[in-house]
């Protein structure tokens, strides 16, 4: 069986792209967790639903939308239109158009071999969903 699109990622349906760009996004999230030191799993897995969770990824579109070019912005354009399944009761609707346009962009990165781009977006992804934490423990703190 022939790879339709592999070879042109841009051929793939966005939703496609999406299903390869969580996977690639949930791994490098968890190895950048593991990186920072070794810690119980449980720990490491809460940390990590922190960051892929379909709210945190929404958090980051408007982030990337600031850095991104001309063909990576069709591309998670593409993936925002795309008609995905309805968003669970702990996701917004606009969560769940955005965080597949994430994942989209991602997963067309990772199989368009851009992998310096892919670390470059996902560690300003990280670190967007990191600050947005800090000012919410602070805000809480204030209570």
């Amino acid at each position: 069986m022939e790879a339709v699109g592999i070879e042109n990622p841009k051929l793939l349906s966005p939703l496609n792209l999406a299903f390869v760009g969580d996977a690639v996004y949930e791994l490098m999230v968890r190895r950048r967790l593991v990186e920072g030191g070794s810690r119980p799993v449980s720990e490491l897995h809460a940390e990590a639903v922190r960051y892929v969770r379909a709210g945190a990824q929404s958090m980051c579109y408007e982030t990337l939308c600031a850095v991104l070019n001309e063909e990576e912005t069709a591309i998670l354009k593409r993936g925002r239109n795309a008609n995905s399944v309805r968003p669970p009761k702990s996701s917004t609707a606009i969560d769940y158009r955005r965080a597949p346009a994430v994942e989209a962009l991602l997963g067309y990165l990772f199989l368009c071999g851009e992998h310096e781009r892919l670390q470059q977006l996902v560690g300003l992804m990280m670190e967007t969903i990191r600050r947005q934490a800090e000012k919410m423990e602070v805000c809480e703190g204030e209570d």
